[in-house]
């Protein structure tokens, strides 16, 4: 017994792939005028004057005319608008003369209907043997599609463009609204301290948000003034809630008693009976009380501080050192806080600086990753010692322009100084 160990080929499936190769082969079997006339975009040949000797049927039907009215009768500036006849003669025609052939040219054409229609047209000159333009072959590409793309592109910049102005407007009315309420949060002038001199300043790190330091000067009777400086744990408004109970509290407790360690005492009371059982919130602040004596020329200053940055003292002999103040604990963080008096005496010509650590904590070098520091501020306050409060603070505000995008806190600045040498005075500058 034989066994088969293949299968042999089936005669119907073979006829089935003779039929369906001759049917394919029939499509193929198109002539070169039915490819020329049926093609998906637009040809036609003018002669080098531009008359139109021959054109196929797809352009045709996009023109909504028939081949006897054109052929012969129409050149090819006939079929475009105004905008596009003056294009051509412009531009069009002098560079396919001058390069023999041009592509991808942006225009319009006329259809029957008064529409028109975006198109792209490439040309190329046909020579003869001996080298003489005989006629132009153009070939037209519908550009409706990529019309409609590029004005809905154009439609979404706009609305982008739009959308970006508009923002640009809300943060502009955002910054003037936060530069109104941050102002709200300052005194608006330094008093006159007679026999002394004050300057201030305050730097915001971003106009987009509200800064949390603050400061203050101010007549407690006849003869002292208070001043304070600090800053806030946060930013934004519930910081600057914070400021402005602060800052009041201030004010409210030095009236009743000047005397410093009482009224950080009160502040501490009072931020952490507000804030207890909520989102706690403290701040550091350097509160004192200056009396300037006129007959001798010099001020005492008493001052505590609460978390803050020593100030600074700058002497009239050119020296520059901070002034300890002990304790120090943060005000409002815990329900009551110890807090000392530290005392000086401000002689012709001396100034007493304080800060907020938005300068010391500035980011600097070329990467932007050391901190500026206590130190190096005290080297620079010490450039400045024996210099009146306004021309310190002016020199300070130069170095904070100076850190450009590493300055990322907020600054507050307040120097008391008594004059040098002349008859005392009473400018003092914010």
């Amino acid at each position: 017994m034989m066994c088969r160990t293949g299968q042999q080929p089936d005669p119907q499936d073979a006829d089935d792939q003779d039929t369906a190769n001759a049917a394919f082969a029939a499509l193929l079997e198109d002539s070169a005028e039915e490819l020329y006339e049926s093609a998906p975009c637009g040809y036609l040949s003018t002669l080098m004057d531009g008359t139109i000797a021959k054109i196929n049927s797809t352009l045709l039907g996009w023109l909504g005319l028939d081949r006897h009215s054109v052929v012969g009768r129409m050149r090819f500036t006939d079929l475009l608008t105004v905008g596009g006849k003056l294009y051509h003669e412009t531009h069009f025609a002098p560079l396919l003369r001058m390069q023999g052939e041009i592509g991808g040219i942006a225009l319009e054409i006329r259809q029957a209907d008064g529409a028109r229609m975006p198109v792209l047209v490439s040309s190329a000159v046909k020579r003869g043997r001996d080298g003489e333009p005989l006629l132009i072959r153009t070939t037209v590409f519908d550009a409706r599609d990529r019309r409609a793309y590029e004005e809905e592109l154009l439609r979404a910049r706009r609305a982008a463009e739009e959308a970006r102005q508009r923002a640009e407007a809300d943060r502009a009315r955002l910054q003037d609204a936060l530069a109104v309420l941050q102002q709200s949060l300052l005194p608006d002038s330094l008093p006159p301290v007679p026999g002394m001199a004050a300057a201030a300043h305050y730097r915001t790190a971003s106009p987009d948000r509200l800064g949390g330091d603050f400061y203050d000067l101010f007549p407690v009777d006849g003869k002292r003034f208070a001043f304070f400086l600090g800053d806030v744990c946060g930013k934004g408004p519930q910081a600057a809630a914070v400021t402005s109970l602060t800052r009041y509290t201030l004010r409210a407790a030095a009236l009743h008693d000047p005397d410093p360690v009482s009224a950080l005492s009160t502040l501490n009371k009072v931020l952490h009976e507000r804030y207890t059982g909520g989102d706690p919130r403290y701040c550091t602040a350097i509160f004192g009380i200056v009396e300037p004596d006129p007959t001798t020329a010099q001020a005492t200053v008493a001052l505590a501080s609460g978390g803050h940055p020593s100030a600074l003292l700058l002497r009239a002999d050119g020296t520059a050192a901070f002034l300890p103040t002990p304790g120090g604990l943060l005000v409002g963080i815990l329900p009551s806080a110890h807090f000392a008096t530290a005392t000086t005496t401000l002689g012709p010509g001396d100034t007493l600086l304080l800060y907020s650590d938005g300068v010391t904590e500035a980011r600097t070098g070329a990467d932007r990753t050391s901190l500026y520091g206590d130190e190096a501020l005290r080297a620079f306050a010490a450039d400045h010692a024996g210099e009146p409060p306004h021309a310190v603070v002016q020199a300070l505000t130069a170095l904070l322009d100076g850190f450009g995008d590493g300055l990322d806190d907020d600054t507050a600045l307040l120097a008391l100084g008594v004059p040098a040498a002349g008859p005392p005075t009473t400018k003092n500058t914010k």
